[in-house]
Formats: C-alpha cells, sequence, structure tokens
C-alpha cells in the first residue's frame, strides 16, 4: 500500500493531514539503502550485506552516519551495542536533527556495552525514549504554556562516535586512554514507523501494514508504563535539571510544574 498526504497544506491543516497520513515505515533494517555515512573515511563500515552498520573511533577521527529521509513524527528503533570496556572519554549519539540555526534535535547520548534497542517516539503530544521498551524519559508537547516543541520541521536520523574527553568524564578530568583504540560502536536491526517527508509535499508511505504500524500517532503511557517509567527515575536517574536550582535561580523551566508522568 502506498500513498502520500495533499501537498502545501495551510499550517493550520498540515497536522490534521499528517495525523491522517499513513506511515512510511523500513521493513527489516538495510543500512545500504536506508543510511549515508557522512564522516569518518574507512571508520564506517557497512557489513553483512547491509544488516550491519559499525563506527569506530581513534585517535586521529571519529565517524557518523544519517538517514536518507527526513520524518516529521514516527517511532524509530535501532539496536545499538556500544564502546565495551574502558570508554571514558568517547560519546556515541543516536539523535533526530532537523536544519538550520533553529533546528530541533531530539537524543541519546550514552555509556554501556551490549546491544539493547533504543526507541524514540514522537507525535504531536511528546516525545517519548525507551530502551528496551522501558520508557526512561517523557517530555510533553507544552507549546500552550510557552514550551518549545518540534511539530514543524522534520529530521534525519543521526549517529556518531567522537571524542570528548575535554568534557565528558568528570568535566574532562578523565582522557580517552588511546592504547584502546579502535573504538567500536555497531548498530543493527534499525525500523522506522513514521512520516517520511518529501519536499514539496508532506509525507509518503511505503509500509504494508502501514494502518497497523500507526499506534505510535497517540502513544502515550498507561499505568503500567507510568510505573516503570517511576521505577526507572528512582534507580537510575543521577540527575533532573528540574530540581538544579543552581542552575535556573529565577525559577525552573515551565514543563517542570507539569508532571512528567502522564
Amino acid at each position: 500500500m502506498s500513498s502520500s498526504c495533499p501537498s502545501r497544506l495551510p499550517s493550520l491543516l498540515l497536522f490534521a493531514s499528517l495525523l491522517a497520513c499513513l506511515v512510511g515505515a523500513s521493513m527489516g533494517s538495510d543500512f545500504l539503502q536506508d543510511f549515508d555515512i557522512t564522516w569518518g573515511d574507512q571508520r564506517a563500515k557497512i557489513l553483512n550485506g547491509g544488516q550491519l552498520l559499525t563506527l569506530s573511533l581513534d585517535k586521529d577521527s571519529g565517524s557518523g552516519f544519517r538517514s536518507k529521509n527526513e520524518y516529521l513524527f514516527g517511532r524509530i528503533d535501532m539496536q545499538i551495542k556500544l564502546v565495551s570496556g574502558n570508554s571514558a572519554g568517547t560519546v556515541t549519539t543516536f539523535y533526530l536533527s532537523s536544519q538550520g540555526s533553529t533546528h530541533d534535535e531530539i537524543d541519546f547520548e550514552f555509556l554501556g556495552n551490549a546491544f539493547h534497542t533504543y526507541s524514540i517516539v514522537w507525535n504531536q503530544q511528546r516525545i517519548i525514549f525507551l530502551v528496551d521498551n522501558i520508557p526512561i524519559r517523557v517530555f510533553h508537547n507544552s507549546e500552550s504554556i510557552g514550551v518549545p516543541f518540534p511539530t514543524k520541521q522534520p529530521m534525519r536520523i543521526y549517529s556518531s562516535l567522537w571524542n570528548a574527553d575535554d568534557w565528558a568524564t568528570r568535566g574532562g578530568l578523565v582522557k580517552t586512554d588511546w592504547t584502546q583504540a579502535p573504538f567500536t560502536a555497531s548498530y543493527r536491526n534499525f525500523n522506522a514507523n513514521a512520516c517520511v517527508w518529501s519536499p514539496g509535499s508532506s509525507c509518503t508511505s511505503a509500509s504494508p501494514n502501514s494502518v497497523q504500524d500507526s499506534s505510535w500517532q497517540a502513544q502515550a503511557l498507561d499505568a503500567s508504563g507510568r510505573n516503570r517509567l517511576r521505577w526507572v527515575q528512582q534507580k537510575y536517574m543521577i540527575y533532573n535539571y528540574c530540581t538544579d536550582l543552581k542552575r535556573f535561580p529565577q525559577g525552573i523551566p515551565a514543563e517542570c510544574k507539569r508532571s512528567r508522568f502522564l
């Protein structure tokens, strides 16, 4: 099944159109088809006929890639195996970003060394971050109280591996141990149930199961999801900007005054 949303819609009608738009999904990961390597020369490799992608970092350079498609709302899943061993000073990122000086960005920056599935659900009501389908963060659309929320700019998927030992570990006190190089992060099982943006129109669809795959359009946390989020934040959260009064001496941001568990 294929479909496209009406083009050149007035801005007030665009969002309603997107809700009606069937999603474009990548059915099974193919990094050769879905991504471009953007920097790092031979440090980024697509292997196993497009089923696996690796990024590496050495003392000369890191590496990175981005999606060929742009998306406006959707659910993005990627299994990522982060740098193993002593990875102090290195940063692996996985994020969505638009272009321009006022770009939007939704991102993970993390540590770890086993394959886990990292997911971003982005719809008009909220953004949900999940690890192995467990919610770890929810950011609600609070435009009604003046909080910016990404609703207008399509974004590509990006990932990179780079050296940040001037700030990443204990504020730059712990430096990258280059005797452990090259550092490697691996990617597999990419899937996007999302509205694929096309210049001059709103979105297109290529998924034969697009109707069944569109649950992300209104995805929220149920009671079980809220309990899991509470458990994650109680057990693992080490910093919450909403409680950092030194950072915000004039008062916490407006979104912090709303429950993050809704």
